[in-house]
């Protein structure tokens, strides 16, 4: 087992499989050592959209859960990706998208549950990235987060 795949074991995390895309557009694109993945909603590991506003019928706890759960989902398309999740050097960025009431301005919080979920998996070493994290009045799927990433990976 690869050392990323101990990680993932040893938090009792099963990845499941690579959801499909949800539109007309690539799921994930490998441009010369960087691997961009399109945008994971919050979904449990059956699938099911994790859903809901947050800030409004959804606390931020549920939104940092739900961003832990696009994390997973951005690993398992990694995987699908490249095949071994060792070949992953350094996770470059994360972008966010909170379903979140007008009023809500705690984004940052929610989103640390996707850079929290790779830290433990990855490293701090290769888990230091830049990202954003915004609100919006809505998401696909009626999901509380999306969440995109950029990794460098050894070819």
């Amino acid at each position: 087992m690869n050392e990323i795949e101990t990680s993932l074991a040893r938090l009792g995390i099963v990845l499941p499989p690579a959801p499909p895309a949800l539109g007309n557009f690539a799921p994930y694109l490998a441009d010369g050592s960087l691997l961009y993945i399109s945008g994971q909603i919050s979904a449990d590991m059956q699938g099911k959209p994790i859903t809901g506003k947050i800030g409004c019928e959804q606390t931020l706890e549920h939104g940092y859960e739900a961003a832990r759960c696009c994390a997973i989902n951005l690993l398992a398309r990694a995987k699908a990706a490249l095949g071994d999740l060792d070949r992953i050097e350094r996770l470059i960025k994360l972008g966010a998208f909170v379903n979140s009431a007008s009023d809500f301005a705690q984004h940052p919080k929610v989103v640390n549950g996707a850079s929290d979920l790779m830290t433990e998996v990855l490293g701090p070493e290769k888990a230091n990235h830049v990202r954003f994290a915004v609100g919006s009045s809505s998401l696909p799927s009626n999901a509380s987060v999306e969440v995109e990433a950029v990794f460098r990976f050894r070819e």
